[in-house]
């Protein structure tokens, strides 16, 4: 299939997307990425990848402009519909999401593409206060609107809103639309910037959060969530939606495990909230996607992988003594 096979991904040098044209280049598809300014030194690490001098176009795109998406997608065989913001103002949040993503699909759909791969979340998934505590989320699960509103959660509102307006815009315009649902997405940066996730591992090693928070998070490997992207677009068989996630930590489990691979930073070890019960994970199933043979990466190895890229990158000192390679004990 990738033998000159023309793809388009939006917002290309994203965190995500940045492996996801990693992934694809290297399986040696054609690839178009659309960016705000392909110019823009930022996405210099884009044309360091392997393959992108030979089969890599960046193009200006913005999602509220439906000519330049267009002149994108035009010609492509299918689409990885990445780009969206990351934000809890719901000005920036919902207008780039929800207009931006029937943009993206009614340009596929015009351009008659093949398949539009769309990177949706857990926050469209899980966010309901009426979920028994025994029931097991799934892709048949949607986060509660309402409940999103009144507790201001607009990035879960958004990608809420967005995946359920994706849905509703392939069915009309015959468009074949595969979701995946990734947790917090974790690992090495390709980009030269810390994106919001990694941001919530950097915080603990800075010495900038004193507490950790009296709550539970799902993990993944940002490698992972891209196989996952091109294996399902690759999957003829593959429909709906995939949840896509390694497996559920307390905080106080994140800052355990990196204060034992790290104990030379300033890892908080005092919980902000000691006086209610500690939180319990939701439980989860990734059954979709094991079943198509993907693996997932342990998460003490997520959290080792990203702050070695954090160290690499420049975000947070090497300390000297430490030399030794650590052994990770999954």
């Amino acid at each position: 299939m990738p033998s000159g096979h023309v793809v388009c991904v939006t917002g290309a040098g994203g965190y995500i997307a940045s492996w996801i044209v990693k992934l694809l280049l290297e399986k040696g598809y054609i690839v178009r990425g659309t960016v705000r300014n392909p110019d823009d030194a930022k996405y210099g690490h884009l044309w360091e990848l392997e393959g992108a001098k030979e089969r890599l176009t960046l193009y200006k795109g913005d999602l509220l402009d439906y000519h330049s998406l267009r002149e994108a997608i035009n010609g492509c065989d299918g689409v990885f519909h990445t780009a969206s913001p990351v934000t809890d103002d719901p000005e920036q949040m919902l207008e780039p999401a929800v207009a931006g993503t029937r943009n993206v699909i009614n340009a596929a759909a015009e351009a008659k593409v093949r398949r539009v791969m769309f990177t949706s979340s857990i926050g469209t998934v899980y966010m309901d206060p009426n979920r028994e505590p025994e029931k097991v989320v799934d892709e048949s699960c949607w986060s509660d609107l309402e409940f999103c509103k009144n507790t201001k959660n607009w990035y879960c509102y958004g990608k809420t809103v967005a995946e359920q307006s994706a849905w509703a815009e392939t069915k009309e315009k015959g468009v074949d639309l595969v979701v995946i649902n990734p947790v917090l997405v974790l690992g090495p940066l390709l980009q030269p910037t810390v994106n919001a996730s990694v941001l919530h591992i950097l915080k603990y090693l800075t010495g900038s959060a004193k507490t950790y928070a009296n709550s539970v998070q799902a993990y993944v490997h940002v490698k992972d969530v891209a196989l996952a992207h091109v294996l399902l677009y690759e999957t003829p068989s593959a429909s709906g939606r995939y949840l896509c996630a390694e497996s559920m930590l307390h905080r106080g489990d994140v800052v355990e495990i990196l204060a034992k691979f790290f104990p030379e930073y300033p890892i908080p070890t005092k919980c902000s909230d000691e006086t209610r019960p500690r939180a319990k994970p939701y439980k989860f199933t990734t059954q979709k996607l094991k079943d198509l043979g993907i693996e997932f990466t342990p998460v003490k190895q997520c959290l080792y992988d990203t702050v070695k890229s954090l160290q690499e990158k420049g975000h947070l000192p090497i300390p000297s003594q430490n030399d030794e390679p650590i052994q990770i004990q999954y």
